[in-house]
């Protein structure tokens, strides 16, 4: 009986071993066939920016972020020539302004273009090498900016009264940076001494230069100097932080000047050179010289003329003889 018995639970022992092992199998079996190769590629993470605009001379970043890579490599192709410019943290051309950047985040990647020019402006990929090959596409744009003055080149001042000049800067990157103002090759300073004091009709002036930055419509600078005075003749710049300079031209002049100034009824004029009267002056000098020399050529050509008469008669007398012959 007691050996009956033993058989039993031996038998029974060997079931639940069994069963166990195909549960096992058959557990192990679902979770492989779950977790399929294509489930454990690398991905793009595409919450990145992918269209990036910056100046020329403004260095540009162009930001890959790869989840899952693995013993896989990133590459940062330019798309116009298929050049290879970096693969993994090397870089794959002689252009040293192109260089990968690896941040404290494993999974971003960052090509950087250093001093971009307008050939630069295109598409790049973010590649990873599997197969068949991943690419994300950005695109880069490199633009060239100029500061605007607005108003003629020249502004001729009455001695006493204001001048303004306005710099505007309104296209480009989101962040349009500042602009400075100079005076030839100095800049100007509004803290300076001669800004704080000058002295009129034996009277003295407190913050006779000022300047004002706006950045609600893209980005203006006002550079307002108050009862000129003739030491603020010069050549005036803007110069921005992302763009090209604009200059203009400010000459103070004391007393009247009617061939050189508008004159203006308001308060504290700008008195500005005609561009018409300019551009008047410099048609009538052309006007001038052309109706020189189309009268030296007539009278050139009535020379000519009058010498042919003259030796006309040879000529006949010559032909005459030679047709005797």
């Amino acid at each position: 009986m007691g050996a009956h018995k033993n058989r039993l639970l031996l038998k029974i022992g060997l079931y639940f071993i069994i069963l166990f092992h195909k549960v096992k199998v058959t557990l192990n079996t679902s979770v492989t066939s779950t977790i399929s190769p294509a489930s454990l590629q690398p991905y793009f993470d595409f919450n990145v920016q992918r269209n990036i605009t910056v100046t020329v001379g403004q260095t540009g970043f162009l930001n890959c972020r790869v989840e899952r890579l693995g013993d896989k490599d990133v590459s940062f192709i330019r798309k116009k020539d298929l050049h290879i410019l970096t693969a993994g943290t090397l870089t794959y051309t002689s252009d040293q302004r192109f260089t990968v950047l690896r941040r404290e985040n494993p999974s971003m990647w960052t090509l950087q273009i250093k001093y971009p020019q307008i050939s630069d402006s295109g598409t790049y990929e973010c590649q990873i090498n599997t197969e068949p090959k991943m690419s994300l596409s950005y695109t880069f744009n490199v633009v060239e900016l100029k500061a605007q003055i607005l108003g003629p080149n020249d502004l001729y001042v009455k001695s006493g009264s204001q001048i303004i000049i306005n710099c505007k800067l309104t296209q480009g990157p989101h962040d349009l940076g500042s602009i400075l103002w100079y005076k030839g090759n100095e800049i100007v300073d509004t803290s300076i001494q001669q800004n704080s004091i000058s002295q009129i009709n034996n009277k003295k002036y407190h913050d006779r230069i000022s300047i004002e930055t706006d950045w609600s419509d893209g980005l203006k600078s006002t550079l307002t100097i108050k009862r000129a005075i003739q030491s603020d003749t010069g050549n005036y710049t803007c110069v921005p932080t992302i763009a090209k300079s604009s200059s203009v031209w400010v000459q103070v002049i004391s007393g009247e000047h009617p061939a050189a100034m508008q004159h203006n009824s308001a308060p504290s004029l700008l008195f500005v050179f005609s561009d018409s009267r300019r551009h008047n002056c410099q048609k009538s000098s052309f006007v001038k010289k052309l109706i020189y020399f189309r009268t030296v050529g007539i009278y050139v050509i009535l020379m000519v003329f009058v010498a042919i008469l003259q030796q006309l008669p040879s000529l006949v007398l010559i032909q005459n003889r030679f047709n005797s012959r």
